[in-house]
């Protein structure tokens, strides 16, 4: 989707009422497809035949000597770092699937490997690019006739099929994209193309067999050199946004928001597999802007909504203006408020201060302004330029295929999902039959440079094994054991394991805009907090008196747009009522409608300053539907007994062996970053959280910002110290055993895990304070949701009714890696659209894990899972560090929220004439004034306890 900052969520961390799943069951689950919480959409196709696509297949031959491979592996000696895979998973049922992989036709001789210099040099994307393109369609003698046999990167690159000359120095004349051609003052730029080395074709061969000589053999050029050639023609006919995904004008898209529609597009790369390297061929979404003049679409916002969407959406846009004779691409720095009649400037040419309009009178007589009087100019000038330059709307276009960059809001994002939202059957039809023609890579579509490296794609997808793990057995305290079906479980009349103790509570009604309650004793107000109180006295939590009442009318937004004074008549109500009353056990919050600042502000207040745990409410969920109001209670009470310490269910000890046979802590990492619309400078921030005693459920969290952008997580030695002091203090024990499951890393980051965050986990086990040196063995699998690898079912029996795997499908053969320890896991149900298994690999192990044990043991901790009753897609850990970095957001909302108050330098102009060193000053500052906002984090009275769920 359109906000590549984090890939899950989009605006994340934002109202209430978001539950992650798709409701069903109690407690919405994590969503299918990644899609936390998912919209139906999509034809469903008739009977079970329907759904499967393309029908029973065998298992391709290739994977016959699986077995022998891992048996070789025997001969590697053991190292924690990057382990080889331990052998292959056998528990569960067998069952046949098809994966969007498919083989690639290698070439036979070397690919022959060039770095290019231009000269002089240009950092300008746009301008090299547009050089490459020149480049490509040169005559010069002695290069044209090599183009066919090249590929290269746009940037400094390039490999080709044949050998060049050397030297080999190549000229372009530089001319805009819409000019006849060069003039004689179109500069000259030289590209030197110097040859660097071969890619042996025979030495990936032998890695992709499992030759264990070649376990150290670097890949990663080869493939990089593969994928440009099979990307050529996509790059040639499609647009580009972020890496390897590709979209096209011819296929289909839809309105999503004023200005901005969603197109369909590819995912398209090469990965080696076992005996082959395939390209793995996915569906995929992002938004555009609409193409247009710009005049109109500004009248379009203005006739529709207010100046601030206006400023989101052109924040970075760039516009094309033809009134110099050609075409030129240019940013727009600002939509100024004034028309071209009333916009003036100082003007040498035409002896001093003039109106925009006149200019364009004088100047270019042959165009008539339409909108001289009501529509504003827009200031095209660059990003350091000391003066503005003023351009008419109208003379703008907005070029199609321009990826539009802001951030989505909940009503777009949902109408995204909903429009992505495809069963598996349709997803396979689209990649098959549209998908790999319109990347060139069928018979009919196969042109060069993929043809003249001699290279070629089968068209049919792989066909894998995989396995149906059984579920684990589930428990509570009093009822009937529940029975788990797709990866999910009612419970009725049950009671948590350990119900939390509930002192005193208030229940503190926002009323904000219309009046949805008359006074405390309406009766609607009188059903939730009975009903709730009820809910949590039945579900095993001990309850004293009935809550305390607390009204709170908030100024409307239009006379507090940022909600400052709204949030600090909240602050002094509360901190009133706890001088008179004393502290909470909870605050439970009514809130009438949804907004972008109250629900965060809250939790800031409640969390970090007050230290009071708080669960909200939406009126319009828990009164809209009486009939699910049981329901909503069940959910809610889940997460506050999990908040005030209590268990909810738990699994057999069968299912909890291979975590209880020694001490064990399980940790969970991640780190989110700030999103499209942030304030430049905004920090990332980091959570690590960690189980505190041997049931797995109590997971408190250690939270902390950090530089902007920054994956690695920088005070891991101080958050891993105070997850094991809070064990030590739990259990009057250090654990034996530390697994670390680690989010949000791609796989180019693995070994950066190993050499920054490793050094910082083993030194927080010398540092923490005990009596004797404490060194536990360590384990670090990393958990990868942003992949493109989809499964189909090859037989109805193995398929839901929407055609998705079942809950406990595990892919460890056909599709993973040679050498390295992973797998693909999916614990969860897909409700809707097409599921996605989240990849698991072992990156670091000292406990010298079995495949078995790892796939299963994970499967069933996806049923720890505290705020539903059903198995969510990805272990609970990582799960855990997730939302915590969630709430983390909201301590900082007013820098992560920052184009709702549209105080972004590009919307307010800030930033003219600013260079580079100004504007990291001015993320210093930034990033300063939001550690400043942070404080000290969590207030210590919550930090024992998993307050962020």
């Amino acid at each position: 989707m359109s906000n590549p900052s984090r890939g899950r969520g989009g605006n994340r961390g934002g109202p209430p009422g978001g539950a992650r799943g798709g409701g069903g069951g109690f407690g919405g689950g994590r969503g299918s497809a990644g899609t936390r919480g998912g919209y139906g959409g999509g034809p469903r196709g008739g009977g079970p035949g329907e759904l499967i696509f393309r029908g029973p297949t065998s298992v391709d031959q290739r994977l016959a000597t699986l077995d022998q491979l891992v048996s070789s592996f025997k001969k590697l000696a053991v190292n924690p770092k990057r382990p080889h895979r331990p052998g292959y998973g056998v528990l569960g049922r067998p069952i046949t699937l098809r994966a969007n992989f498919f083989p690639i036709k290698l070439p036979k001789g070397p690919i022959y490997d060039y770095h290019v210099e231009i000269q002089p040099s240009t950092d300008i994307k746009r301008i090299r690019a547009r050089l490459f393109w020149l480049l490509e369609r040169s005559n010069q003698q002695g290069w044209k006739e090599l183009v066919p046999f090249i590929a290269h990167d746009n940037s400094e690159r390039l490999v080709a099929s044949k050998k060049l000359p050397q030297p080999l120095d190549v000229q372009v004349q530089y001319y805009e994209e819409g000019e006849a051609g060069p003039n004689a003052k179109s500069k000259t730029y030289t590209f030197t193309i110097t040859h660097t080395g071969n890619l042996d074709i025979a030495q990936l061969t032998k890695y992709l067999s499992g030759n264990i000589e070649s376990r150290d053999y670097d890949v990663q050029p080869l493939i990089a050199a593969v994928n440009l050639v099979l990307q050529t023609h996509a790059a040639r006919t499609g647009v580009r946004v972020g890496k390897n995904r590709y979209f096209f004008p011819s296929q289909e898209r839809f309105e999503l928001a004023l200005g901005v529609e969603a197109w369909k597009g590819f995912f398209t790369s090469a990965r080696p597999v076992y005996k082959e390297l395939m390209v793995n061929v996915g569906v995929c979404m992002t938004a555009f802007y609409k193409p247009g003049n710009l005049a109109d679409a500004i009248i379009d916002f203005n006739r529709s909504s207010n100046g601030a969407m206006l400023q989101r959406f052109t924040q970075k846009l760039k516009v094309t203006t033809s009134h110099l004779g050609y075409k030129k691409k240019k940013p727009i720095k600002k939509i100024m408020s004034t028309t071209a009649r009333q916009t003036t400037f100082q003007c040498e040419e035409y002896n001093g201060k003039i109106s925009v309009e006149e200019y364009f009178k004088r100047k270019y007589p042959h165009i008539k302004l339409k909108h001289a009087h009501d529509v504003p100019v827009v200031d095209i000038s660059g990003p350091n330029s000391k003066f503005p330059i003023f351009v008419p709307a109208e003379l703008c276009e907005i070029e199609p295929g321009q990826p539009f960059r802001g951030r989505l809001n909940e009503k777009e994002t949902s109408n995204m999902i909903r429009f992505a939202c495809n069963p598996p059957r349709v997803n396979a039809d689209a990649i098959v039959d549209r998908g790999l023609p319109t990347l060139g890579f069928t018979p009919q579509t196969l042109g060069s440079p993929m043809s003249s490296f001699g290279m070629a794609v089968d068209n049919n997808m792989a066909v894998i094994p995989a396995r149906e793990l059984t579920p684990p057995r589930l428990s509570y305290k009093a009822g009937k054991p529940p029975n788990v079906n797709n990866g999910s479980w009612n419970i009725l009349d049950v009671k948590f394991h350990l119900g939390g103790t509930i002192k005193s509570w208030w229940v503190l009604v926002i009323k904000d805009g219309q009046t949805v309650f008359n006074g405390p004793t309406d009766p609607a107000l009188e059903g939730i907090w009975k009903g709730f109180g009820e809910k949590c006295r039945n579900s095993g939590m001990s309850l004293g008196s009935p809550p305390s009442l607390i009204n709170q009318e908030l100024i409307p937004p239009a006379r507090d747009p940022s909600r400052q004074q709204a949030l600090d008549l909240i602050r002094q109500n509360i901190k009133r009522q706890i001088s008179q009353k004393g502290k909470p056990t909870f605050i439970l919050v009514i809130l009438s409608r949804r907004d972008n600042y109250i629900y965060p502000g809250i939790k800031r207040i409640c969390d970090v300053e007050l230290g009071v745990h708080t669960l909200h409410m939406l009126t319009d969920k828990v009164l809209r539907d009486r009939n699910k109001q049981d329901q909503y209670f069940s959910n809610v009470a889940l997460k506050l007994n999990t908040k005030l310490g209590g268990i909810n269910h738990m699994l057999d000890a069968e299912s909890m062996k291979w975590w209880t046979k020694a001490k064990t802590m399980v940790v969970g990492m991640d780190v989110t970053h700030p999103g499209p619309g942030s304030v430049e400078g905004t920090p990332s921030i980091a959570a690590v959280v960690a189980s505190a005693d041997s049931s797995f459920v109590q997971f408190p969290a250690s939270l902390r910002c950090q530089e902007t952008k920054k994956e690695m997580i920088t005070d891991l030695t101080a958050m891993m110290i105070e997850r094991l002091m809070f064990y030590n203090q739990k259990n009057r024990t250090l654990p034996d055993r530390v697994f670390v499951y680690r989010d949000g890393v791609s796989e180019g980051q693995f070994d950066t895990v190993l050499e920054e965050e490793l050094p910082k986990m083993l030194e927080a086990f010398k540092r923490v304070p005990q009596t004797k040196p404490y060194r536990p063995s360590l384990t670090i699998i990393i958990c990868g949701k942003r992949h493109h690898a989809k499964f189909w079912p090859t037989e109805s029996q193995f398929a839901d009714r929407n055609g998705n795997t079942r809950p406990g499908t595990v892919v460890d053969r056909g599709v993973t890696a040679v050498f390295d320890f992973d797998f693909y896991l999916q614990a969860h149900a897909g409700l809707q659209g097409h599921v996605k298994a989240t990849h698991y690999t072992v990156v670091y192990d000292e406990n010298h894990l079995g495949a078995d044990e790892v796939q299963q043991g994970t499967h069933t901790a996806s049923y720890l899972y505290a705020r539903a009753t059903k198995a969510v897609s990805l272990v609970p850990a990582a799960y855990y560090a997730d939302l915590a970095c969630e709430r983390g957001r909201c301590y900082l909302n007013d820098f992560l929220s920052a184009d709702d108050k549209v105080s972004s330098s590009a919307a307010t102009g800030k930033g003219k004439g600013k260079g580079k060193v100004d504007k990291e000053e001015e993320k210093k500052v930034v990033f300063e004034a939001a550690k400043k906002a942070w404080g000290e984090g969590v207030h210590p009275d919550l930090r024992g306890s998993m307050f962020y769920i």
